[in-house]
């Protein structure tokens, strides 16, 4: 891999992590379209995504500090109840990685994936067409049980296509929680599940980067934490207007010009 290879890829995981469009089934079709083989995708993938953690840190400072401030106060607060729901958001997508992460793995590398990932997409455009246009009643608090069904959907969107941030928050949304708060609770409940997956990677000897020079990786890393700073602020505004159905357009065309490249 080369270092503007890199930092292309960087750029696409910037991008669509907080944009509702699926960063891992972009990183794929851009890896694809560059002709890019990285023996091992996941551990790649995951530096990637660490950088956009970084970029959400810096974005959503002021509230990563306030919780931070809320949890080493004494008594419980609403800073300890939004820390706990986000422990509770992250049960799902731990048991997912716990138990399917080979499975995951050898997915992203399988000859299906272009088709897995075109399939996905459609159904990340029909889960944002019905949050756009479905209007359930606002809540001004996201409840104990919608953050544990939000993680559900943060699991289930493991697969390669079905965007992460667009499917919690369309859940979010769908159970009728504010808009604001929905987007911040989705930015930053991954914030653990992929520091632990990095973690987890360096302790268990997993950690390789066959083909990757450690130049390519720190371009592919600071482009990923560039434009994901610039993408998470973008994204934030864009959902407080309620703006989701243009994503839902863009990813059913490229979900069926995904599928339409397989078949043909």
């Amino acid at each position: 891999m080369t270092i503007l290879e890199s930092v292309i890829l960087g750029a696409v995981q910037g991008l669509t992590e907080f944009l509702p469009v699926s960063s891992s089934g972009h990183l794929q079709l851009a890896k694809e379209l560059l002709g890019v083989e990285i023996e091992d995708n996941l551990t790649f993938d995951v530096m990637l995504h660490a950088a956009t953690v970084l970029s959400t840190i810096v974005v959503l400072w002021h509230e990563v500090w306030a919780l931070l401030r809320g949890l080493f106060t004494k008594g419980m607060n609403d800073e300890k109840s939004f820390i706990l729901k986000l422990i509770i958001s992250m049960l799902p997508i731990g048991i997912v990685g716990f138990l399917l992460r080979d499975k995951i793995d050898a997915m992203l590398g399988s000859q299906y994936i272009i088709a897995i990932v075109g399939a996905m997409l459609l159904l990340t455009a029909a889960l944002l067409a019905f949050a756009y246009y479905a209007h359930p009643r606002q809540k001004q608090t996201i409840s104990y049980r919608d953050a544990f069904i939000i993680g559900v959907g943060q699991a289930v969107a493991s697969m390669p296509g079905l965007s992460r941030s667009g499917t919690t928050i369309a859940t979010g949304l769908l159970l009728g929680n504010d808009k604001a708060k929905v987007a911040t609770f989705s930015f930053l409940m991954v914030l653990a599940p992929i520091m632990g997956q990095a973690l987890l990677d360096i302790v268990g000897g997993g950690f390789s980067l066959t083909g990757v020079s450690t130049a390519s990786l720190v371009a592919g890393f600071l482009s990923a934490f560039v434009v994901g700073c610039l993408a998470c602020k973008f994204m934030i505004g864009v959902v407080k207007r309620g703006k989701l159905i243009w994503f839902a357009i863009y990813c059913a065309v490229v979900g069926c010009v995904a599928l339409g490249t397989y078949i043909l």
